[in-house]
């Protein structure tokens, strides 16, 4: 087991997130102040030592992953898997919108990690789709003798299930990893003595 540590960092600001309104799988793109936060990061993550970046494809992270790959060093490879959780008829609308067509949606998403907006994916769906990529990671670094770390950049929804996953923590505690900033960033690490995943930080910014 080499692969110790990986960080999982949301992309920077969109219009969307301005505007307080679902992204899921839309290809939203960084504003000026989301560039900005990305750049002010890479400096940062750069003091890690990093031995992979992988994206999600969509513009946002991909964006923002380049701005932390030109401070560090490294080529970024992008997967669909680390898309942001397919929000379905949602996507596009303010969750005051959405509250106003279905009272009490966006509490019971939140709420439970298994429940799936209309035409959607579950947070147990995007856990399920996003898992074996980490474990794609862990079995190219089993015989690596060195200890690596890898940057996941990715989206809010699709990192807190993801973290969670790696916690292996129950379903009903998922709710406790909450929302995560434009540009911050989560760690978990683990050692060989302590082979489950471990959360180091969570929010983490520049």
């Amino acid at each position: 087991m080499t692969l110790r540590r990986i960080v999982l960092m949301r992309h920077g600001q969109t219009e969307y997130n301005l505007d307080g309104r679902m992204q899921g799988h839309l290809d939203t793109k960084l504003t000026e102040q989301g560039q900005a936060q990305a750049a002010a990061a890479a400096p940062v993550l750069a003091e890690i030592p990093l031995d992979r970046i992988v994206s999600s494809d969509l513009s946002r992270a991909h964006e923002t992953a380049l701005a932390v790959a030109a401070s560090v060093g490294l080529p970024v490879t992008t997967d669909v898997r680390l898309r942001e959780t397919h929000l379905g008829d949602w996507q596009g609308s303010t969750t005051r919108e959405i509250e106003e067509d279905s009272p009490g949606a966006i509490g019971a998403w939140r709420a439970d990690p298994r429940w799936t907006p209309p035409g959607g994916e579950s947070r147990v769906d995007v856990v399920a789709r996003s898992m074996p990529l980490v474990d794609e990671l862990d079995a190219e670094f089993a015989a690596d003798p060195d200890a690596r770390a890898v940057l996941l950049v990715a989206h809010g929804g699709m990192i807190a299930g993801l973290t969670c996953g790696l916690l292996d923590l129950p379903e009903s505690s998922w709710p406790v990893i909450g929302g995560m900033g434009n540009a911050k960033w989560a760690v978990v690490a683990r050692r060989d003595d302590h082979p489950r995943w471990r959360l180091s930080g969570y929010n983490i910014g520049a």
